[in-house]
């Protein structure tokens, strides 16, 4: 296979194996102590899960991302990557551990929700380090390979942490506290990796002369401000309404998502490991969606084009979401969580390949930092609306028909635009 002898030349770097290594534990990590936290808050026997609940951890999950996510670069260029790989992974270690022991002592909630959102916020500063690390440890003609392979690799180890989350949960009975010290663990395996690697190999080169960090703070508002701006110009009106369409839909389904977590908790089963076991089968079919989705969508936007390809999912979704989610029905749950997955990466595909050819070069990294808040934000605003929406059961066919309706009003109005 391509994939497979692709990533056996990049392994022949050693500097790459030692990064690739960072980034498959620190994401492995990331999946063990989302899923950890997800479970706790919804699953925990001495806990009374509330819709409420799950949009407070989805805002402590993402948020960061979104507030953190376009000033991290300003950051990462002036310190040194090696040195936010060994600290960051190192705080997370200290600060999971932490969040362990909250669980353990039953505290308020909201110091939980802190300890989390500390070791979420971290994250971003990792990530984007990685991706800006990668040009020093590969030659320029394996760049574009390595960018294709490394995040793809930290994604599948990021959900094989989560698997792994949700095998000690169902193996060992009321084991929060095992599985965030298990993620705590491999942060710290992280941060010893990196120290293979000289401090000054991952960059950047630090200049003798650099402007003032408030200054460049605020220069990097400004520039998001003139990203939107760009966007909003008619030339680009394509790649505007793509992203629309998509936060639309990555606000459906975050919305079905928090519905999801109430059915398997409350709705379709009768005991928590019968409802870990259902959550675990459809976030699996919903990671399958998302793969099936790099497979079709580059020949199915090819031959219709990436707008006609939002159009389809989207009225795809408009369709089957209804008829697979009204029956509140395990069979047709786990169908939808396929085809939802298919369905939502489909068009982010699609947007991406938009925006990325719409937006003028000198724009791109703007528009992309907009794009991220954005979805992030969807998501969490979704989850708020869920939960003022749902019953304690999850069952609410009133939500159903309104995402319905969304993703309706997202197909109509990017084939209107298309047609015009």
């Amino acid at each position: 296979m391509a994939v497979v002898r692709d990533l056996r030349v990049l392994l022949r770097f050693q500097s790459f194996r030692r990064l690739l290594a960072v980034r498959l534990l620190s994401q492995s990590a990331d999946g063990v102590y989302q899923v950890a936290l997800a479970t706790y808050v919804v699953f925990s026997p001495e806990r009374q899960t509330s819709a409420a609940a799950i949009a407070s951890a989805m805002a402590v999950l993402l948020l960061p991302y979104s507030l953190v996510g376009p000033f991290a670069g300003v950051l990462l260029d002036r310190w040194r990557r090696r040195q936010v790989f060994l600290y960051g992974n190192l705080a997370r270690a200290v600060m999971a551990a932490a969040t362990a022991a909250l669980m353990a002592a039953a505290v308020p909630d909201w110091l939980f929700y802190v300890s989390a959102l500390c070791v979420t916020a971290v994250n971003r500063f990792v990530l984007s380090g990685l991706s800006a690390a990668l040009p020093r440890v590969v030659d320029t003609e394996r760049l574009v390979m390595a960018n294709s392979l490394s995040p793809t690799a930290g994604s599948l180890a990021a959900f094989a942490g989560g698997g792994l989350a949700f095998a000690v949960r169902l193996v060992a009975a009321d084991s929060d506290v095992a599985v965030v010290l298990l993620g705590a663990a491999l942060y710290l395996c992280a941060a010893l990796v990196s120290l293979l690697m000289a401090p000054e190999l991952l960059g950047p080169d630090l200049g003798p002369a650099r402007p003032r960090l408030a200054t460049t703070l605020t220069g990097t508002a400004r520039d998001l401000v003139a990203g939107v701006r760009h966007l909003a110009a008619p030339p680009r009106r394509e790649a505007a309404w793509a992203l629309a369409s998509m936060t639309l839909m990555r606000f459906c389904y975050g919305a079905l998502t928090v519905m999801v977590l109430m059915l398997c908790r409350y709705g379709l089963t009768s005991t928590r490991e019968e409802g870990l076991r259902l959550l675990g089968l459809a976030l699996g079919l919903s990671g399958a969606g998302f793969f099936a989705a790099a497979v079709v969508t580059p020949w199915a936007a090819g031959r219709r084009g990436p707008a006609r390809w939002i159009v389809v999912c989207a009225a795809a979704a408009a369709v089957l979401e209804p008829a697979l989610g009204l029956p509140f029905a395990a069979g047709p749950l786990l169908v939808a969580a396929f085809v939802l997955g298919l369905t939502t990466q489909g068009a982010k595909i699609a947007t991406d390949t938009v925006v990325q050819s719409a937006v003028d070069d000198g724009f791109r990294g703007r528009i992309f930092s907009v794009y991220d808040v954005l979805f992030n934000i969807a998501f969490v605003g979704a989850a708020g609306v869920a939960a003022l929406m749902l019953p304690p059961d999850g069952r609410s066919a009133a939500l159903v028909v309104t995402i319905a309706v969304i993703y309706g009003a997202v197909a109509m109005a990017m084939a209107h635009f298309e047609r015009r």
